[in-house]
């Protein structure tokens, strides 16, 4: 047994030493601004350090190899143990009043949810503005090398429609996801760079400019302000949001293969298209619901299509209090959250393409009920879509929302309303932030739910991100068996 956790421990070791390093970061800032929490940060990192580098050292010696099993739980292990380290400066700090809430605001900002339990942003130390960040940063990265490398291999949910012909085999996911999360992480970098220089250009400062591209990029959402976007007032910096956001959800494979000189494969691929199609759709509907009063057509425009794009993509800013607008677009915007973007991407929820599969699925039903001796393909992409991948789909659905309602359900039980029990569990489990209600909608924070309740919203949050079934199978006794 112990021999078959070495290489998870390895990665593991890997990824928790890139988290202290990072760690230093927020600390240098905290130095030069003069404020106490540097030793925070300067603490947290060394532990982190000291502890991925041991993992690291005692492990190095382990084949280069993984099995389905392992890659499993080497990724929810992963984002857990994440989670847990990355806590320990909100807690160490104070922002924070238990450990509860730590680890809330750690896991929201590795899975890129964007619900926060901080109140008073502007107050709060440089350095834990700049962490909540460098997290969420890091976990777009890090959910982007995993659907490239990991999930195909892993068939979850219909992923293996994505599966890149160097990985052959689930043996071959560590050293084939090396040499290809150099190329993804430099076109991250790349956005996020430029992101910053178009806020800053824009009027934000040089650190909201850099935590809000981070964060923007990760479609994940958290900000520098109590009012987030909407803070700064600014139809420029809510058109460069929208622009990034909107290549934040788009699979980051394509950029490779568009710097690599195929660009036509971005505006050819069937889920971008869609994708874009359905925001632009979305856009149009949520502005017939923006009860506009005395602002004007282009303004409530920009509004509508701005909280579609940020709820849609999973990010969760806001620039206007929705949940204040009709009855009709709170459940519009409700109904939206569960979509998310393109897969390969940082955006969270169903994914594009999953709705495609599942209209093909139908269109074939429908079609073999009229003309039952009729031959009809399922394509995605121009490509035949094979029985399982329709199935896989299917199924992911049908555990998406069995999961959603019992969330829900337990949100319930420890005291909350059905309305807020009923947004916080969906907006958890699709990765998008700001609920509806006066408790958790888009200008509240989560503080005033209960412990219980945020451990709860902590599960959703890891299921969700993780694709359901890369958690859920460690709860079947058969996986662990030889």
């Amino acid at each position: 047994m112990i021999r078959s956790l070495r290489p998870i421990l390895l990665i593991l070791g890997l990824l928790l030493t890139t988290l202290g390093v990072a760690m230093f970061i927020p600390a240098l800032v905290d130095l030069v601004a003069n404020n106490r929490d540097w030793e925070v940060f300067a603490f947290s990192g060394g532990l982190t350090l000291l502890i991925g580098l041991g993992l690291y050292a005692g492990n190095r010696d382990v084949p280069q190899s993984m099995s389905t099993r392992q890659a499993f739980v080497m990724t929810c292990a992963a984002w857990v143990s994440l989670s847990f380290v990355g806590a320990i400066p909100y807690y160490l700090s104070g922002v924070v009043p238990s450990f509860t809430d730590a680890f809330f605001e750690s896991m929201s900002g590795l899975t890129t949810t964007g619900s926060t339990v901080i109140e008073g942003l502007e107050a709060v130390p440089p350095g834990i503005l700049l962490w909540r960040g460098i997290q969420q940063w890091l976990g777009g990265l890090g959910i982007i090398v995993m659907a490239v490398a990991v999930l195909p291999m892993l068939q979850v949910g219909g992923m293996q429609l994505f599966k890149i012909e160097a990985f052959d085999t689930a043996e071959k996911i560590m050293p084939r996801a090396t040499q290809i999360s150099g190329s993804l992480t430099m076109i991250f970098i790349f956005f996020t760079a430029l992101c910053s220089i178009a806020y800053m250009l824009a009027g934000m400062g040089v650190m909201d400019a850099t935590v809000h591209a981070m964060t923007t990029v990760a479609t994940g959402g958290f900000s520098t302000k109590d009012g987030s976007i909407g803070h700064f007032n600014s139809e420029t910096i809510e058109l460069i949001s929208i622009v990034f956001m909107i290549l934040g959800s788009i699979p980051f494979i394509l950029f490779v293969q568009g710097f690599q000189g195929n660009p036509s494969r971005i505006w050819k691929n069937s889920q971008v298209k869609v994708f874009l199609v359905t925001l632009a759709i979305f856009s149009v509907i949520a502005w017939s619901l923006h009860p506009a009063g005395e602002t004007a057509p282009r303004n409530s425009f920009l509004e509508a299509a701005f909280s579609v794009t940020s709820i849609m993509t999973g990010t969760g800013y806001s620039a206007a209090d929705y949940g204040q607008w009709t009855i009709g677009a709170n459940a519009f915007f409700f109904m939206i959250m569960f979509i998310g973007g393109c897969a390969g991407s940082t955006s969270c929820g169903i994914k594009i393409f999953r709705f495609q599969v599942m209209f093909e699925t139908i269109r074939q039903h429908v079609s073999r009920v009229f003309y039952p001796n009729g031959i009809f393909i399922m394509r995605f992409n121009d490509q035949p879509i094979d029985d399982g991948v329709s199935s896989a789909v299917m199924n992911f659905f049908a555990v998406y929302f069995l999961l959603f309602g019992v969330f829900a359900l337990l949100l319930n039980l420890t005291g909350l309303d059905f309305l807020t029990a009923m947004s916080a569990a969906g907006t958890a489990i699709s990765n998008v932030g700001p609920g509806l209600g006066d408790l958790i909608g888009p200008h509240t924070t989560f503080k005033e739910l209960n412990d219980p309740a945020k451990w709860i919203l902590s599960a959703a949050m890891l299921v969700g991100r993780l694709e359901l079934f890369t958690v859920l199978v460690l709860f079947i006794p058969r996986f662990w068996m030889d």
